[in-house]
């Protein structure tokens, strides 16, 4: 599947909505962008690498010229995209049971949006307006986003190892190269291919 790639999952979806609704959508996404303590769920969500939704009006559809012919489209387009580490189910339940209340401020003007919850028919809904993702970019397609974070972790610890190395002696150094080991034995991974999950 292309959506796959290591560990990363591209999600791609695409809502009609009825051009009035959309100035309601833009004060949403407003407010969400300025008030940071609303965005809070979805940063504690740390399977999810990158999550954008896009407004795109019924005529701010590009026109590649050569005698191509202006769309006339009744709808304006809710686009989302997103790239997380796990499996499509896991990510779809953790945002219909996490993001329940956010995901149906967003989605709620887009045609036919049943609710996030309950998760099946969420799922039933995005399936039939997701599609595939060809190509994208991730820096680290073998690392989770918490690989990404742990990885962190223990270069500060290492860093913090190396800065008093010199000063220690011996003993000293292998008494704080024990309790370096023990600090950053959590955060050490493995990388690679995400496990088959079916």
């Amino acid at each position: 599947m292309s959506n796959i790639n290591g560990k990363v999952y591209a999600m791609n979806a695409i809502t009609p909505m009825k051009p009035w609704k959309t100035w309601i959508l833009r004060l949403i996404f407003f407010v969400l962008g300025h008030v940071k303590s609303l965005q809070q769920d979805l940063i504690n969500l740390s399977f999810i690498e990158f999550a954008r939704w896009v407004v795109v009006p019924r005529g701010g559809f590009p026109q590649l010229g050569n005698g191509q012919e202006p769309e006339k489209l009744t709808y304006d387009y809710l686009l989302f995209f997103s790239n997380f580490n796990g499996t499509w189910n896991q990510y779809i339940d953790a945002f219909s049971a996490v993001l329940f209340k956010g995901l149906d401020l967003i989605w709620k003007w887009s045609e036919k949006f049943p609710g996030s919850v309950p998760v099946t028919i969420f799922k039933e809904y995005i399936g039939r307006v997701q599609f595939d993702t060809d190509y994208y970019f991730t820096a680290y397609p073998h690392a989770t986003a918490n690989d990404l974070k742990a990885a962190h972790s223990v270069q500060a610890s290492f860093d913090d190892l190396r800065s008093r190395a010199a000063n220690l002696s011996g003993p000293e150094f292998a008494d704080a190269y024990l309790n370096f080991v023990l600090q950053v034995q959590p955060y050490l991974g493995e990388t690679g291919e995400a496990p088959v999950v079916f």
